[in-house]
């Protein structure tokens, strides 16, 4: 009954995860069409792509016991092939100077990846020292991927407006952090867990913060509901997160 009930809300987290990891497709789409990538920043994704590298492999047999952690595995999965197919096609359309940039951001954390994966798989040889030593490295990319959050609120409050921070991706985003959560205390996995502990109050945050401004309107223009709008606004959000860490565009 337990493993049941955890392989369900794996199930529903890796449902809940989808518009977070999805929502920037719009956006790459209409960068194809411009062939242009608008100068907006790639950073987010080549986090999110190590996000995705550690914590697909964390949950494969290699480092997990069997396939305990298989909706790990789907949805991290899913996300490396995004993650990967946004940071290419950026690099396609980036000029020489931002293909430098972003060749030096993204080769070290691929290079970091792989050291990762090496040493986990030949240094150790128990799951459950396997299991520390990544989903200790996965832990801090996770929860730097989380509290990226933080700019977007602090921009939400500075010009009491929720154009940078979409609903449905805030709503989405939190109930992919609660599920997770309870995912990885069902299996008494705080590696799973913790994470999520930093990111479901930081959704619940985001949720007050746009309930209490959506009133004021969005600047430069009527509120529309449409899906382009949404997945526009997306990347504006991308773009906020990234202001403060990069201090700079790539």
């Amino acid at each position: 009954m337990g493993d049941r009930l955890r392989l369900s809300v794996g199930v529903m987290g890796n449902v809940a995860s989808m518009l977070p990891y999805t929502a920037p497709i719009l956006t790459f789409a209409r960068v194809i069409k411009k062939k242009s990538n608008e100068d907006f920043s790639c950073v987010p994704y080549i986090i999110a792509l190590l996000n995705c590298f550690l914590y697909t492999w964390y949950g494969l047999p290699v480092v997990s016991y069997r396939w305990e952690n298989f909706p790990v595995v789907t949805i991290n999965g899913l996300g490396t092939f995004l993650e990967l197919s946004f940071i290419l096609i950026y690099f396609w359309f980036a000029s020489a100077k931002g293909k430098r940039k972003v060749a030096m951001i993204t080769i070290p954390v691929i290079l970091v990846f792989c050291i990762t994966a090496i040493i986990s798989a030949f240094a150790f040889h128990d799951h459950h020292h396997r299991k520390i030593f990544v989903g200790s490295i996965g832990l801090v990319a996770s929860i730097a991927m989380y509290g990226s959050p933080l700019v977007v609120v602090k921009k939400v409050i500075e010009t009491k407006s929720v154009e940078f921070m979409p609903f449905y991706l805030s709503l989405f985003s939190f109930l992919a952090s609660s599920l997770w959560m309870t995912y990885g205390l069902l299996g008494h996995d705080l590696f799973l867990a913790s994470p999520n502990l930093v990111g479901s109050p930081l959704g619940i945050l985001q949720l007050v913060i746009y309930f209490k401004y959506r009133k004021r309107g969005i600047m430069g223009g009527p509120h529309k509901c449409d899906i382009e709008k949404n997945g526009d606004k997306t990347e504006q959000q991308l773009q906020v997160m990234v202001a403060e860490d990069t201090n700079g565009k790539i």
